[in-house]
């Protein structure tokens, strides 16, 4: 069946309807908001997604409920947005009206000093009160993750969180009234056509389906697809890298799906990791820190597993924890799907198991037996927001005997891919879990791994916390109780 395609992308932004035929591929929302529309309560701080300063709500529709969430941007591409509703601090008051209820509360809690961060923590507690109108303060601290203050220190700004609901009624805020409104608008966007628009470094791309998708990687295998933006994002906004051609994803809710059986759940490789987080909390609990700890709150936001493990970095949070699983992941080239382990689908530093116009389709997690033992440890400079120097994950299974009967590690940071310890492992298998066993399949870890030295950390360090984590791992699995150990123990 022929595609019809339309030339130009359509949204909503605050109270209007935006038709754009003219666009960068690389033209950020951002940019669009502040020098286009003059709207400027959106700040830049940082271009790469880590200080909240440029944070706004985008709303989009998924099986025909509308969810408002935040995300940054500075990286977030204006072409990503066709069929959403795009919410910026400006539209939050009328001119010469009442503050919104989340703006009274930081002006009554003295949430605000200089104010160049304050937009952006205006709308994510804007994002949070909608999901959740009285949070408790780690529900506040996890939201505000990617909102980052230089004056405050964050007391009073958490005691406006707590402060809105007191304001405000949320049934009478303009983004819960009119939501059906809303939906109806959003819905009428939706033609099932491809998006093509400009030409060159300008061109970039809007599959009408994953059918099409298909078609066009194909066709055009060099072109670059773009799920998230949290990674892609940066190569424009800080190494003003050409991207062109460019494919969009986060539109095709084919790729946003989430089935699960009784051996495991497949998650659709355009899945965020919020969307992903009620499942994983619930089957894998030993995964819900590092999933807290993947960026701030607009990130998990945005980025997707499937993307996470596309880009084949050696320090993605979600390859050491999910190989260690046993996933897989899925990949298709037109008509055609294969499936490869994950652990195989890295080759090395920049290249992964993955034809020309073939893409992560979905990603399959098996779920973890009973008598598995099953940890995931992220070591970073400071806690949240900030990328991996070390990321250990262990799998294995004792049997009756006290012996190791299956023993899989993996680790990100320490080799070009996320790689498993085949040395260490051996050590494990067939032996007694006992602290001898484990000295031995500590000292194997120098056989499986030669890290290099970088900013985030020496090799000498990532090889000492590599073999220490493998240490807390056998310490958390004795006795009745877990032993926990805080990050400065671990390392």
């Amino acid at each position: 069946m022929t595609v019809q395609i339309r030339s130009s992308i359509r949204f909503l932004l605050n109270h209007r309807l935006v038709e754009l035929s003219a666009v960068s591929a690389v033209q950020t929302l951002l940019d669009f908001l502040r020098l286009d529309r003059n709207l400027r309560g959106t700040k830049e701080g940082c271009a790469e997604g880590d200080c909240g300063a440029c944070t706004v709500l985008v709303g989009r529709l998924l099986d025909g409920r509308l969810k408002y969430e935040s995300v940054n941007a500075c990286i977030r591409f204006v072409g990503s947005l066709d069929g959403c509703h795009v919410v910026t601090v400006d539209s939050l008051a009328s001119p010469g009206g009442p503050l919104h209820p989340v703006q009274q509360a930081m002006v009554d809690t003295h949430a605000s000093q200089c104010g160049f961060c304050t937009p952006g923590f205006v709308m994510s507690l804007y994002g949070l009160w909608m999901e959740n109108p009285k949070p408790s303060v780690t529900e506040i601290e996890k939201a505000l993750q990617g909102n980052l203050c230089r004056c405050t220190g964050y007391a009073a700004i958490i005691r406006a969180a707590e402060a809105v609901s007191v304001i405000g009624d949320l049934d009478r805020d303009p983004l819960v009234a009119e939501r059906a409104k809303i939906i109806q608008k959003l819905e009428a966007l939706k033609d099932g056509k491809r998006v093509e628009i400009g030409e060159g470094s300008e061109r970039f791309l809007l599959p009408a389906s994953v059918d099409d998708l298909a078609d066009i990687y194909e066709a055009e295998p060099n072109a670059r697809i773009v799920a998230g933006s949290t990674d892609v994002g940066l190569w424009v906004t800080k190494f003003m890298r050409d991207i062109a051609p460019v494919v969009h994803l986060s539109h095709l809710d084919e790729l946003r799906r989430i089935t699960a059986d009784e051996t495991g759940i497949t998650f659709g490789a355009g899945v965020s990791y919020t969307e992903s987080f009620p499942l994983i909390s619930k089957h894998f609990p030993q995964l819900i820190e590092l999933w807290n700890r993947i960026g701030g709150q607009q990130v998990r936001n945005m980025g997707t597993i499937g993307g996470n493990i596309a880009n084949g970095s050696p320090i993605g949070d979600t390859p050491p924890a999910l190989i260690a699983l046993g996933a897989s992941v899925v990949l298709r080239k037109g008509k055609v799907q294969r499936t490869v382990p994950l652990e195989s689908f890295f080759i090395e530093y920049g290249k992964q198991d993955r034809q020309p116009g073939e893409f992560v389709e979905a990603v399959r997690i098996p779920f973890v037996s009973e008598n598995a033992r099953y940890a995931v440890y992220k070591i970073t400079k400071r806690l949240d927001e900030d990328i991996s120097a070390v990321c250990g994950a262990f799998h294995l299974v004792v049997d009756g005997n006290g012996k190791v009967s299956e023993a899989v590690i993996a680790y990100g940071g320490m080799a070009g891919t996320p790689k498993r310890a085949a040395n260490a492992e051996a050590a494990l298998i067939g032996a007694g879990w006992t602290e001898a066993t484990i000295e031995t399949a500590m000292e194997a870890l120098g056989k499986d791994y030669t890290p290099l030295t970088d900013w985030r950390a020496s090799a000498d360090y990532r090889l000492l916390v590599a073999k220490n984590l493998l240490r807390r791992f056998y310490l958390e699995t004795q006795g009745d109780e877990p032993v926990r150990l805080d990050r400065k123990q671990a390392v």
